[in-house]
């Protein structure tokens, strides 16, 4: 039977986890606001992500929201409308280090989307390494339209999805995305039934976390290091990566496992 247990970072964000502790859930829960992203959830946020990277236990995350119809509306803009501009440039790096937390969490990290992801929220999904989404997910990044810009990542995450033209058209024209165009565009990656996307994706999550933690640390650093380099370029990235496992205990046990027909026993070094 799987056991869960929770870690709570403040009041809106915790930490439950699964499968013996090698996969976590990374909890939004503001319910309330939606999800939107105070200055003091993004601490908390931020918080959570240190958490989680130092844990060498964990192999495989997976980002909720605990609120029926969204999973995240970006930036709390009542919060944003009582800000000085001193206090706003004071807030920002808090925000930044929300979205860098989830980005650089060194272990594979699978989205759980419904209801409402726009902006902020939307960013943090594509922070992830996969997006699963249900058919009620709206998505969109919609920062132009209050006179802003996405400032978690958006003008560089959604172009490396989906392309400098498509990223332009959805950034500049602030337009909301309902799920079947979203997974069409690339903008999610899997799209399931509705109220499904948590278990979807806590399943791959599991299917995740049954490999070599060596390997799937190594194959991230890999794919996020090597995207966007030229092929040979590429190829050094991913050969240091190779050599980062090649030796490596996982690698070890991985090999004795395939030979002896059994599951391994992962030593995650």
């Amino acid at each position: 039977m799987t056991r869960v247990s929770e870690i709570r970072f403040g009041e809106w964000i915790a930490i439950r986890t699964h499968e013996d502790g090698h996969v976590a859930e990374l909890v939004l829960d503001r319910p309330k606001a939606m999800n939107a992203v105070s200055t003091e959830l993004g601490r908390r946020l931020a918080e959570a992500t240190t958490a989680l990277a130092a844990d060498r236990e964990v192999r495989a995350v997976v980002l909720t929201s605990t609120h029926d119809r969204a999973f995240c509306v970006g930036a709390d803009l009542k919060e944003r409308n009582s800000f000085t501009d001193a206090e706003l440039v004071r807030q920002r790096p808090h925000a930044r280090a929300a979205y860098t937390g989830v980005l650089e969490l060194p272990m594979p990290v699978v989205a759980a989307v419904h209801g409402f992801a726009l902006g902020g929220g939307f960013e943090l999904a594509l922070s992830c390494d996969v997006i699963v989404a249900d058919t009620t997910a709206v998505v969109g990044l919609p920062e132009v339209s209050v006179g802003v810009i996405p400032g978690g990542g958006g003008t560089q995450l959604l172009p490396r999805r989906v392309g400098a033209a498509r990223a332009a058209e959805l950034i500049f024209s602030a337009r909301r995305v309902e799920a079947a165009e979203a997974r069409e565009l690339g903008l999610v990656d899997l799209l399931v039934p509705e109220g499904e996307d948590r278990a979807e994706a806590l399943a791959l999550a599991a299917r995740i976390a049954a490999n070599s933690p060596v390997g799937l640390r190594a194959a991230k650093r890999a794919l996020r290091l090597g995207h966007g380099l030229d092929l040979r370029a590429g190829l050094e990235v991913e050969d240091a990566a190779w050599r980062s496992v090649a030796f490596s205990g996982d690698r070890a046990e991985g090999v004795a496992a395939f030979n002896e027909k059994r599951k391994p026993n992962w030593p995650g070094e």
